[in-house]
């Protein structure tokens, strides 16, 4: 977990209007201190091996399998570090596969001689607590603000508030659905470079902050932690939106070559 975490932390406990929601932060505050000391997880579920890959496109892959090679990562990570397993090989047959592998791998061809590699790992409870909704262009920005907004209001106590909200809007099915969750990526709190979806990002964390769920869902003013939005084009006939939900335990760490 980043010092941006838990800054936000110490900043919500500041903030934060309900005792018995200080009393949680503060143990929130105390347990990612204690995992950074002992380098321990700060949570039991340490989740699904996302990873996102900035291949440069002089770069040239030797060797083998690249996307093995991230896979054999995962494997000695897990296992070396004695982090939980959580992956199960078949969806329905639900057999695990012992290592935490298969990772899920995004890889964008870019520009330049060098190899970003940036993992997130993603906990399960949130993650069950994300949604998809094909709006119609006519819904606007209202028509996202309430799906947005009644997405975590669903969600209530199961993704471990506070959360940390990521918001993708455009492109097609599957496209909106990444971006909301490259959006996790970003440090807390750092706004769109685009001022009218920076200002949609404010009103979404003021509305959500709103709804009384509080840390852990025991009630107060910090659901939220930050609420990050990302863009793309879309088709004149679609305005795809999806809410991908994240812990407070909001992990990655990025290395480059």
């Amino acid at each position: 977990m980043g010092n941006d975490v838990l800054e936000s932390f110490k900043g919500a406990y500041e903030a934060e209007v309900s005792l018995t929601g200080k009393e949680i932060l503060q143990q929130l505050v105390k347990n990612a201190e204690i995992a950074c000391e002992e380098k321990v997880p700060m949570c039991q579920d340490t989740g699904y091996a996302v990873i996102f890959v900035e291949l440069g496109q002089d770069v040239r892959i030797e060797g083998g399998d690249f996307y093995e090679a991230i896979n054999e990562g995962v494997r000695k990570g897990y296992t070396e570090g004695y982090l939980r397993k959580s992956i199960v090989s078949h969806p329905l047959e639900r057999k695990n596969t012992g290592d935490n592998t298969p990772a899920v791998i995004h890889t964008k061809i870019v520009p330049g001689d060098s190899l970003r590699i940036i993992i997130a790992p993603k906990g399960g409870g949130s993650e069950n607590m994300s949604a998809i909704k094909m709006l119609r262009p006519a819904d606007g920005i209202e028509g996202v603000k309430n799906f947005v907004i009644d997405t975590v209001k669903k969600a209530g106590p199961n993704p471990c508030p506070p959360i940390v909200v990521g918001v993708g809007i455009g492109g097609t099915f599957e496209k909106a659905a990444q971006l909301a969750k490259e959006s996790l990526l970003r440090e807390l709190g750092e706004k769109s470079k685009y001022p009218d979806i920076a200002k949609l990002e404010e009103d979404l964390f003021e509305e959500i902050n709103k709804l009384g769920i509080g840390p852990q869902g025991l009630g107060g003013r910090t659901t939220a932690l930050a609420v990050h939005v990302e863009i793309y084009a879309a088709h004149i006939a679609s305005l795809p939106v999806a809410v991908n939900l994240n812990c407070h335990a909001a992990r990655h760490k990025e290395v480059i070559f």
